[in-house]
């Protein structure tokens, strides 16, 4: 007589591929969560961080680590030339502004005719703030290929009241005249445009009466085909002091100097391939200390020039600032003198500019 064997055990539960199913995790313990989260802070202020810096800080090229100036013989006497025409605008003529109109007056002849004189012809736009005319100027350089576009070169020739505004913007300014100087009967492949305009400080700052607002508007109305506006702003003071240096955001102090020695190149986030071109074009050609940003436009300074006008019609823009009131202590004061001013390298920064506008631009100069 035989019998069935007896049947095998049930073999256990099992996942994949027969293997058998893992136990249920034991639950987490209060302790074992408290160490978990300073672990997943870290690592998301980590992930925030590199974004930020990829997104917003990374810049081509490096900034100039030796000597932060070249002496000023070999700017072929730029230094003198700007301390000159500093003293004349803010020493001569002083405050200028729609509370002083007959010195704002005064300065837009006069850097009409120094426009003029360098051999430019010279624009003007009209219009009223404050019950009063005022203006803005221009020149251009006309670009040989009308699809390379054209690149706007501002600065603001105003300054505030109860200041005589060396430095802002009379800085800004006077290196905008060198500039125009420099590029008069350049061909450029790339069209340039050389712009001063009125009313960029308070009272008249980000209202319809500011300057560079009235000019990014026309331009807009007129299809100017611009590629990127460059400001010129706040640009000659330096210092090589251990905190010298201040930014709007703490955190900034993590990734920049703490020494005012350098210029800084500035913009919104829409525009970060501009101020990332325009920062490279410097450093390849300039041994002047340089750093770059493309933040928040709310974030106190980004926008706190006639970049900001061109951003609001739709241009990108950037500004070129030794950073103004982060760095400089007479910002907005009549202390803000002539006399307050690091030509030597202001000149250093200028010829700067120069050899980056002529690679953006793509020109040759006559004679250079």
């Amino acid at each position: 007589m035989t019998t069935d064997p007896a049947p095998a055990p049930a073999p256990p539960p099992s996942g994949r591929r027969g293997r058998p199913a893992p136990l249920p995790a034991p639950p987490l313990r209060w302790w074992q969560l408290r160490l978990r989260v300073p672990i997943i802070l870290v690592a998301v202020v980590a992930v925030v961080l590199v974004t930020v810096w990829a997104v917003m800080l990374r810049m081509p090229g490096d900034s100039h680590a030796g000597t932060p100036f070249v002496a000023e013989a070999t700017h072929g006497g730029l230094a003198d030339e700007l301390r000159r025409d500093v003293v004349h605008l803010a020493g001569t003529i002083g405050e200028r502004n729609t509370d002083q109109y007959a010195a704002l007056v005064t300065a837009r002849d006069w850097l009409s005719a120094q426009l003029t004189a360098a051999g430019h012809v010279v624009h003007r736009q009209d219009f009223t703030a404050a019950g009063q005319t005022c203006s803005n100027l221009w020149v251009d350089v006309a670009g040989s290929d009308a699809a390379a576009g054209l690149i706007v070169v501002g600065a603001h020739y105003d300054s505030v009241s109860a200041c005589p505004g060396a430095n802002d913007n009379g800085s800004g300014a006077i290196a905008l005249l060198a500039l125009a100087r420099r590029f008069a009967g350049a061909k450029p492949v790339t069209g340039l445009r050389f712009a001063l305009f009125a009313n960029e400080e308070p009272p008249h700052f980000r209202t319809p009466d500011m300057g560079s607002l009235h000019f990014a508007a026309a331009c807009r109305q007129q299809n100017a085909p611009i590629i990127g506006m460059i400001a010129l702003e706040t640009l000659g003071y330096y210092s090589s002091a251990p905190r010298s240096q201040h930014y709007p955001v703490d955190a900034l102090e993590w990734f920049y100097p703490d020494r005012g020695d350098f210029v800084a190149f500035v913009g919104n986030v829409d525009s970060k391939a501009w101020v990332r071109r325009g920062i490279g074009a410097f450093r390849a050609h300039s041994v002047f200390p340089s750093e770059g940003a493309a933040l928040a436009s709310d974030i106190d300074g980004i926008g706190w020039s006639d970049h900001w006008s061109f951003w609001e019609h739709g241009y990108p823009g950037l500004m070129v600032s030794d950073t103004a009131p982060f760095r400089y202590p007479h910002y907005h004061l009549a202390t803000d003198t002539p006399d307050r001013l690091d030509y030597p390298r202001l000149a250093a920064v200028v010829a700067g500019l120069e050899a980056a506008l002529r690679e953006l631009a793509g020109v040759a100069l006559p004679g250079r």
